[in-house]
């Protein structure tokens, strides 16, 4: 049995038949080739799978693709434009905030959230808004470093 789900990724309306079990990372990753959401846990534990769903990060090992029916879903994909990286990836890149990158794609996922509801976000907000995403390589300094500073570029429009 397949459930048909229609919704909206990378501004592209998307209809496909799925198993009622597929997660929407799977769906993400191996329907739509859409790998730069990561599968690190399973759980909802590392945030590697954080997309947008109707503007709000979630993560997407945690949520079924029936589930999102009729949602507006956004990956790290579309996250640059015109082949520029987005003021946030920019900012990661510059403060050396990652290392082997897994988790870098849903860190950013969760800053942009996170600066969505606070444009000049401190370290204790910074550390609080990433909690539920981790990285395996680095001390989160560069992390912060790098959130703050793209924060920062974001309101002066960059």
């Amino acid at each position: 049995m397949s459930v048909t789900i229609t919704l909206t990724v990378n501004g592209k309306s998307v209809t496909a038949s799925v198993d009622p079990r597929t997660l929407l990372v799977e769906f993400l990753r191996n329907e739509l080739s859409l790998t730069g959401t990561h599968v690190g846990c399973d759980t909802g534990q590392c945030g590697a799978c954080t997309v947008h769903l109707d503007g709000r990060a979630v993560k997407s090992c945690t949520m079924l693709a029936a589930q999102a029916n009729g949602a507006e879903v956004t990956t790290i994909e579309a996250v640059a434009r015109d082949g520029e990286l987005h003021p946030m990836q920019a900012a990661f890149r510059d403060c050396h905030a990652l290392q082997c990158g897994f988790c870098t794609p849903g860190m950013v996922m969760a800053a942009l959230d996170l600066v969505a509801a606070n444009p000049s976000p401190d370290e204790k907000a910074v550390r609080e808004g990433l909690d539920g995403n981790l990285c395996r390589c680095t001390g989160y300094h560069n992390i912060v470093k790098a959130v703050q500073q793209g924060a920062a570029a974001m309101r002066k429009g960059g």
